[in-house]
């Protein structure tokens, strides 16, 4: 098995990162709007958590067959070609 690329090993970093941006920006507009600090930090942390799994589903989503055969060990997926050895 091959180790993953660098760019593999930091998605899930670049998906938090951007989360908490997204949601320090929500928090500092409840503050602004509203002046409590309880409701801005309530804001931040469902922003962040609506964020994160929102970004995940899309990342689930846009993955393609290769990526998929990659993940099992680049195996042929069944069907594929004749006398493959799958019935």
């Amino acid at each position: 098995m091959t180790t993953p690329s660098r760019r593999d090993r930091l998605r899930p970093a670049e998906l938090l990162g951007i989360s908490a941006i997204i949601a320090v920006v929500v928090g500092l507009v409840v503050l602004m709007s509203t002046r409590e600090p309880t409701l801005a930090l309530v804001f931040f942390g469902v922003g962040f958590i609506v964020v994160v799994v929102v970004m995940a589903m899309l990342q689930l989503t846009s993955t393609s067959d290769q990526d998929d055969n990659d993940m099992l060990g680049g195996h042929k997926t069944p069907g594929d070609g004749e006398g493959d050895g799958f019935h």
